[in-house]
């Protein structure tokens, strides 16, 4: 029998062959992947204006000497910083992922606490939030949807309401994990001294953006999750600015939550001036000083 070839159906086969992409492939391929990380002042723009140079500043150099600790020199972070005026987003290649939550977050409280304590009378107290996110992102301006989710994330009730329990507890960091990077880095086992267990779990909105809503993970070094778990109630239990109302204080307060994960034996309280202070893998209580 006869075989059939192409020339015997020229149109039938035409048809069926795919036509050439005219799109470009540099617009349909998916970017490469970069690892961003967001800093916020809180209330900057509620300072003096001859004060938030200075500030800024400040926050430049301690960015500057945390990169510094985590072997990120300035070479990686160069042309990849976008200014925010109150803060500011670093891009970096997506391999840094682990290192901006481990031990980038730990070195920034502990900047963040150093200069706190040898600031001068005049210059304002200096409280951050923190965003860790990873996307793609089109070279050469880092354009894509993860800058977006990154301010996103920084600028979530989740991390304003993680910022408020910080406040109260007297630390000056509250940072914000998307659920991927944390997926790819804390829960991969990739970051050493911060296990699963020192985050807690919440939901990052925003208001006015209703078409945002992620799984999100908070950090506020030295606190536990049990403390955290209060400001990030959505019923009755937590008044507007999201400090836990009266009751919620006083039903955490009455009970010290002991957790045990992974042999961490965790204590916190959620109301007073009690601090929650890292030593070690425990976590002990200690009355503020004033």
């Amino acid at each position: 029998m006869r075989q059939h070839t192409h020339s015997d159906f020229p149109d039938t086969m035409e048809r069926l062959l795919p036509m050439p992409s005219l799109v470009p492939s540099d617009v349909t391929d998916v970017p490469p992947e970069h690892a961003l990380l967001t800093v916020d002042m809180k209330e900057y723009s509620k300072l003096p204006e001859a004060k938030m140079a200075p500030a800024r500043a400040d926050l430049d150099s301690m960015l500057s000497t945390v990169f510094a600790q985590c072997g990120i020199g300035d070479a990686t972070l160069l042309g990849a910083v976008k200014d925010r005026g109150d803060g500011a987003i670093f891009v970096l290649p997506a391999r840094h992922a682990a290192r901006l939550i481990d031990p980038l977050l730990v070195h920034l409280g502990q900047a963040l606490e150093r200069r706190e304590q040898t600031r001068l009378a005049s210059a304002p107290t200096i409280r951050l939030r923190a965003s860790v996110h990873v996307g793609p992102l089109a070279p050469p301006e880092h354009r894509g949807d993860a800058v977006n989710d990154a301010c996103r994330l920084v600028d979530s009730d989740a991390a304003r309401r993680a910022m408020t329990a910080a406040v109260d507890h007297g630390v000056l960091l509250a940072a914000v994990v998307s659920d991927t990077v944390f997926g790819r880095t804390v829960a991969a086992g990739r970051t050493p001294a911060l296990k699963e267990h020192h985050f807690h779990r919440a939901t990052a909105r925003v208001e006015g953006k209703p078409g945002f809503e992620q799984v999100c993970w908070l950090l506020v070094p030295g606190l536990v999750p049990s403390v955290l778990a209060p400001y990030l109630t959505q019923d009755s239990g937590a008044v507007p600015d999201g400090r836990p109302s009266q009751a919620a204080q006083h039903s955490t307060k009455a009970t010290t939550a002991n957790e045990s994960s992974g042999g961490v034996r965790q204590k916190g309280k959620a109301s007073g001036k009690a601090r929650l202070i890292q030593v070690g893998r425990d976590y002990i209580p200690s009355q503020e000083q004033s």
